[in-house]
């Protein structure tokens, strides 16, 4: 049992790992092809991997939850279509706020803060908050201020797009928790990538290829290069499909605390990768900033007392 722990514990700090270095592919590959191409290429890639693993799981070991009838479908859709709007919507707002310029290791930490707003949303669900989510807020809010305001004590806009994505994601993750323990989490995850490449595709046409000869032509040429794919691989089959599915098996039997505490460590990944990879410097008032968030992230996650 401790050896399945620990095993479990380091696939966690993989999936974490895995999604904040994809901060760095969504720079490079958003910078290339555009905000909403690369959501909705990566989204519908996605998909198709976890429509393949869904098929060699159900060869190998058929999940409980696998649909029976129409009614169990019609449920999962209903699950899947729920979620994918509210994570084409999240996904987005990310993926601007980077493109627009926002360093990635501001926009891990930025995007890591729905661990706080959860539990705070939690509140309209009756679901009770301890304590220490109500410091933690206070502490992130403190870090917020050193992160996202100027000198001039102006916010940029792509600090405002971080900030409403990680609102959005946590809407996502309410809606994650509310559908997964009645369909299947790997059929749930698919549909709505799905649905978020799909929905992607709209504002993709409208705005990143254009209307032009020219502008569709220019678009086009944009995907002969390896970096744009190897961007657009990263975050589809490693990020999407890869990371969660370690995120399954290392969340089982795991304390869910611990769990989290683990994956939190997304945020110290994409500001390491974009120190590393991409040069990104970040100030001392900065670099404060993701601390007192860091902090705040690791105290909402800890457990005092009774809290539901």
């Amino acid at each position: 049992m401790k050896v399945n722990k620990i095993r479990n514990s380091c696939l966690l700090l993989l999936t974490a790992f895995i999604w904040g270095t994809t901060f760095v592919a969504q720079r490079t590959g958003g910078d290339e092809i555009g905000p909403f191409a690369f959501t909705a290429i990566r989204s519908l890639i996605a998909a198709v991997f976890l429509f393949l693993v869904v098929k060699v799981i159900d060869k190998v070991k058929p999940s409980e939850k696998k649909p029976k009838n129409a009614q169990d479908r019609k449920l999962l859709w209903k699950a899947g279509i729920s979620c994918g709007i509210a994570l084409v919507v999240a996904s987005n707002l990310q993926q601007l706020g980077i493109t627009l310029g926002a360093p990635v290791g501001k926009a891990g930490f930025l995007t890591a803060c729905y661990i706080l707003i959860v539990p705070i949303l939690g509140l309209f669900l009756k679901k009770k908050c301890g304590w220490n989510i109500w410091v933690g807020v206070l502490i992130a809010l403190a870090g917020l201020f050193l992160l996202c305001i100027e000198d001039d004590y102006k916010i940029g806009i792509e600090d405002i797009l971080l900030i409403l994505c990680a609102f959005v994601f946590s809407i996502q993750i309410l809606l994650v928790d509310h559908y997964s323990p009645m369909v299947d989490g790997v059929r749930l995850s698919c549909i709505q990538f799905l649905v978020a490449g799909i929905i992607s595709v709209i504002p993709m046409l409208l705005f990143d290829t254009g209307c032009t000869k020219e502008s569709i032509s220019e678009f086009t040429a944009s995907f002969s290069g390896w970096n744009t794919w190897v961007s657009i691989l990263y975050a589809a089959v490693l990020s999407s499909g890869v990371a969660y599915t370690l995120q399954i098996i290392g969340q089982n039997g795991l304390n869910p605390t611990v769990a989290s505490l683990l994956m939190s460590c997304e945020s110290v990944f994409s500001a390491l990768a974009g120190w590393l990879i991409l040069n990104e410097i970040l100030s001392n008032k900065e670099i404060s900033g993701c601390v007192l968030i860091f902090i705040a992230i690791i105290l909402a996650q800890l457990q005092f007392g009774k809290n539901e």
